[in-house]
């Protein structure tokens, strides 16, 4: 028979909020959760114990880290959820992610609370802003633990002048990062030239990678090639690229949003090809030697 009353209001749990009741959830790495008073979301990094309480730390799509007790007040897909400390095997994960996190995007050990350093004589120079950007996302930290400051040099054509009015010499050490430096090109001859430049020459390294432009230097997969494509010659090389990944590219501004994707793209050395990480290395150790 139908039940010409309807279900007994009072059965079931209704006492319940209307979202449901919170389940508990652990604090495990990569869980994404939404804090409720902030609206904050973000990916679980890390849990500890701060002044006598255990808080998370959740980091945003945009790489910023805030911290919250651990606790009630979280969403996961608009559900109520506790949060609890991590298992044992989970703890180890997140400890592991720690030690990850305590290198610098170069794999180098981060120094934590460094003092404030005063900038080397020494410096490094690179060919243009698009190097020096992606040099400061990867060696930013070691460079600024060092005290050396990367200046640009708007092309090499005239390395050489370049070289006397920096004046390198004992504690004042030059390095230098060349685009596309391989047989036969004006680069080499350019930077063959410049080395010999005396009383200059043994406090110069001028080193280069054999990449067209420093954008090549970042390994396709990251942008979902196979490989880099060869652009034809008379086709402006960035225009080319932008066109093979169907991109604006009419105007510099739209040159200029194509590098910030690819720049995006970099997390870390892993991203980029040996033939640039070993010059780079190469010009540090240079210029921060005794």
């Amino acid at each position: 028979m139908t039940d010409r009353y309807g279900r007994d209001v009072l059965s079931g749990d209704w006492k319940a909020p209307r979202g449901g009741r919170s389940v508990p959830l652990a604090a495990e790495l990569g869980v994404v959760v939404e804090d409720v008073e902030t609206g904050w979301v973000g990916a679980v990094v890390r849990v500890e114990k701060a002044g006598g309480i255990h808080v998370v730390h959740l980091e945003d799509r945009r790489g910023r880290t805030r911290a919250f007790p651990l606790g009630p007040g979280f969403h996961v897909d608009g559900s109520p959820v506790t949060l609890t400390k991590p298992s044992t095997a989970a703890d180890a994960r997140l400890t592991a992610a720690r030690a990850t996190a305590s290198r610098t995007a170069s794999g180098s050990r981060a120094v934590a609370n460094a003092p404030a350093r005063v900038a080397s004589a020494s410096r490094i120079f690179v060919e243009g802003r698009h190097d020096a950007e992606l040099v400061e996302k990867v060696w930013g930290h070691d460079l600024r633990v060092e005290g050396v400051v990367v200046e640009m040099l708007d092309g090499v054509d005239d390395l050489e002048a370049a070289i006397r009015d920096f004046a390198p010499g004992p504690g004042r050490r030059m390095g230098v990062l060349v685009d596309h430096l391989v047989p036969g090109t004006k680069e080499t001859r350019v930077v063959e030239a410049a080395s010999r430049l005396q009383p200059f020459a043994s406090h110069v390294l001028i080193v280069g990678h054999p990449y067209v432009d420093v954008w090549q230097s970042v390994r396709p997969e990251r942008l979902g090639m196979g490989q880099w494509p060869v652009i034809p010659r008379g086709t402006s090389w960035k225009h080319g690229i932008c066109a093979h990944l169907g991109w604006p590219h009419a105007e510099q501004a739209d040159i200029a949003r194509a590098w910030k994707q690819i720049l995006g793209t970099v997390r870390s050395y892993a991203d980029l090809e040996p033939s640039l990480l070993g010059r780079v290395e190469e010009l540090i150790d240079f210029v921060t030697a005794p």
